[in-house]
């Protein structure tokens, strides 16, 4: 395909990384009218983020915003999830499953909780241990299920990026709730504590247990 055919969105920006291009669909260069960054929940910054992982950067959206709020503009697009701040993800994740519903300011408050404890913690840019945590609990291969002549059996294979990341924020919620429940512990220390964990790429950490038992069983299964 040449690059005349290919047609790009008007908010998509390509750089060079190491010789290798990256299309990046989010862009991080927005300010205010005053010139201003424009900082998550008026704190912290998303200009100084690096994202390691170069799978995981078209895909992972860190498009400045006060609110990480789009209002479901993108949910009925083609790979619209992929346009979605990752900060509302985590918080989408939050409302999940039913008994939180809904409750999408509560779920809000605890990520802006959950972050202020993540700086007191590592005195790092939350939005850096955040990123760093999906890149550590995306999975790399996982097991489908194939069946051939009548027999059912597990094959490996490779986890694309846009799954990788929506693995690795389920997994943080997941152990999130896990660690709050029937537990005096709130579920913002709780999140921020997965994050941490997850971020320093520590067995303690629900997603990394997770991560590490479906590379384990998609190595066997090869």
């Amino acid at each position: 395909m040449s690059d005349r055919e290919i047609t790009l969105p008007k908010e998509t920006v390509t750089y060079q990384v190491g010789g290798v291009t990256i299309i990046e669909e989010c862009p991080r260069d927005l300010k205010t009218l005053d010139g201003e960054p424009i900082k998550l929940f008026g704190k912290w910054p998303f200009d100084n983020v690096v994202v390691k992982d170069p799978g995981l950067r078209r895909y992972l959206c860190l498009k400045p915003m006060y609110l990480p709020h789009t209002s479901g503009r993108y949910q009925k697009r083609k790979f619209g999830k992929a346009r979605i701040p990752a900060i509302e993800r985590l918080i989408n994740q939050l409302m999940h499953p039913g008994r939180n519903a809904g409750k999408k300011h509560k779920a809000y408050n605890i990520v802006k909780r959950a972050f202020d404890i993540v700086y007191l913690k590592t005195g790092q840019n939350p939005i850096q241990v955040f990123v760093d945590a999906i890149i550590n609990a995306a999975p790399r291969e996982e097991i489908t299920r194939v069946v051939y002549g009548g027999i059912a059996y597990p094959v490996s294979v490779d986890v694309s990026p846009l799954r990788r990341l929506d693995l690795a924020i389920r997994w943080i919620t997941e152990g999130a709730r896990q660690c709050s429940f029937n537990n005096p512990k709130p579920i913002e220390e709780c999140l921020a504590e997965e994050i941490v964990a997850t971020a320093q790429n520590d067995q303690k950490s629900y997603a990394v247990r997770k991560r590490d038992e479906m590379e384990r069983i998609a190595a066997s299964a090869r």
